[in-house]
């Protein structure tokens, strides 16, 4: 039997193109569900929008260091269902039987219309496998780096992958999530949540070895004051262009939710990180003026998402 669905990234927001790759697979997961009324919303009612993960060498795998079996109820916040399988280093005794489980979870949301999100499908990345071949035993997949075959053409470069390299890659771990209904969570319930979870990771309360939440702010920080050798890098553009994705998402759920005071906030922040992406961009960053300038902008979205962190808490008491 074979099945692929006609995905792409066409319709998701990506303001810089460096949105992260899981925020970005999940919310065209959701688009291309019978629930697309939640594709936006998700990215910030799971928390993405406001994690923030940071190493002192800006190696682009710090943002994809935090608890993946928490994947299944921060998407399930937001008021959707989901399956779940992972499998994660010193586990080979699962090995097996989690590739089964994840392979029977896969062709039944491709089945559903819906594509699956999975780690490392091209790239050691998130992406969304988009179809399967029991023939041939490989998977259609949709990498976050897929591009258009020419620019005149509607079709894109879609991937293969053997049933059995999933999980297998270049980072050995599995782990896919897929999306299986809607729940009859309110709405009001979901921001009340989300505030919670946004509070939690910024405060430091989520799992991860980098600096994170807030103080992920004072670790970039310090490296475009004390390294400028990492802060000329394309890690430097990369960690900017992610951040700064994600905050857009935060501002426009909070304007969607008619919370006045932290829409405001939060498009100042996505601002910060957009003009301090473009110098990265656009300016030469081995001058000390033009790293200072960056400096300033993120002390800027610091002091205001800390800030929010303040309303939140106000309105969950």
């Amino acid at each position: 039997m074979k099945k692929q669905l006609n995905i792409s990234w066409d319709g998701i927001s990506d303001t810089t193109g460096y949105l992260f790759s899981f925020a970005k697979s999940l919310a065209c997961a959701v688009k291309n569900s019978p629930w697309p009324e939640y594709a936006e919303d998700i990215v910030a009612t799971s928390g993405f929008a406001f994690r923030m993960w940071v190493s002192k060498d800006l190696c682009p795998s710090a943002t994809s260091i935090w608890d993946f079996d928490s994947q299944k109820p921060w998407v399930e916040n937001g008021g959707l269902l989901c399956d779940y399988v992972g499998r994660y280093w010193d586990q080979k005794d699962i090995e097996e039987e989690k590739h089964m489980e994840a392979i029977k979870i896969i062709k039944a949301s491709i089945d559903r219309g819906i594509p699956a999100i999975s780690w490392d499908i091209g790239i050691p990345e998130w992406g969304l496998i988009t179809g399967y071949d029991d023939d041939n035993q490989i998977f259609f997949t949709l990498p976050i780096n897929a591009k258009k075959a020419e620019p005149s053409s509607p079709d894109y470069n879609y991937g293969e992958m053997p049933y059995d390299t999933l999980g297998k890659r270049e980072i050995p771990i599995l782990s896919v999530l897929t999306i299986t209904g809607k729940s009859d969570k309110s709405q009001n319930d979901i921001l009340r949540d989300t505030m919670k979870l946004a509070i939690n990771h910024l405060q430091g309360g989520e799992w991860c070895e980098n600096a994170k939440g807030l103080d992920a702010y004072q670790a970039l920080i310090n490296i475009f004051n004390e390294n400028p050798d990492i802060a000329v890098s394309w890690n430097a553009e990369y960690f900017l262009g992610t951040y700064c994705a994600l905050k857009e998402y935060a501002y426009k759920y909070f304007e969607k939710a008619d919370i006045s005071e932290l829409a405001k906030l939060y498009r100042a922040v996505f601002s910060a990180w957009m003009e301090a992406y473009q110098i990265k961009t656009n300016e030469d960053v081995t001058s000390h003026e033009t790293r200072t300038k960056i400096v300033s902008l993120l002390q800027s979205a610091y002091k205001n998402e800390k800030e929010a962190v303040q309303i939140m808490e106000s309105y969950i008491k």
